[in-house]
């Protein structure tokens, strides 16, 4: 290696190499811990939980909901976003662009959808409050200003975390039959899919 680099150079070169290889690990620790963080706090928030579900969407069809939690404020359906680098979106924009060091992309904006899910499970409970989030994991970064329903797995525990757990209990004991009423129309939804009842 001497022979191609100068000595100085070759010193440089190990360092820099040493360098990327620590931004390596730390990128996939990063990413690694960002979904274990994001399973502790579903299971902080949640007294109750369900993932990928689906449930009848009021229009002779089923909506799918890949997370959906028994909470101290209600239903919260819980949305994941899984992009890195710096989203700009908003409410009224129809797409929303990911730009980072390596890609750009553009992807529909994912409030509507949501929308509909809570939507679907209003339908279903009515008396309940029911939420939603679309939680963006680490690697996304807004610049120009959060859009509606949009949230950090931080944001996400500040605003549904129960610091009073008994309290939440007692609290969740009035939406537990409404609860239950979401599980047995999820439990519906997936005999009619598995027996070919779906209409599209």
């Amino acid at each position: 290696m001497t022979d191609f680099f100068p000595a100085d150079q070759s010193d440089r070169i190990i360092a820099i190499a040493a360098v990327v290889v620590l931004l390596i690990a730390w990128w996939i620790y990063r990413r690694r811990m960002g979904g274990n963080r994001l399973q502790r706090v579903l299971d902080d928030i949640g007294y109750d939980r369900v993932d990928g579900i689906l449930i009848p969407n009021g229009d002779e069809g089923e909506i799918q909901i890949d997370h959906l939690l028994l909470t101290s404020r209600g239903l919260l359906i819980v949305d994941i976003k899984d992009v890195a680098g710096t989203v700009f979106g908003s409410d009224k924009m129809e797409k929303w662009t990911v730009i980072s060091n390596e890609t750009r992309f553009t992807f529909s904006n994912p409030q509507p959808a949501l929308y509909d899910r809570i939507a679907a499970v209003r339908q279903i409970v009515r008396q309940v409050p029911v939420e939603g989030r679309l939680v963006f994991l680490d690697g996304a970064e807004f610049t120009k200003g959060v859009p509606d329903m949009v949230a950090d797995i931080d944001q996400l525990h500040a605003d549904f975390n129960e610091p009073d757990k008994a309290a939440g209990k007692v609290k969740i004991e009035a939406f537990k039959p409404h609860w239950d009423l979401v599980r047995k129309a999820a439990l519906g939804a997936q005999v009619g899919e598995i027996f070919g009842k779906r209409d599209y």
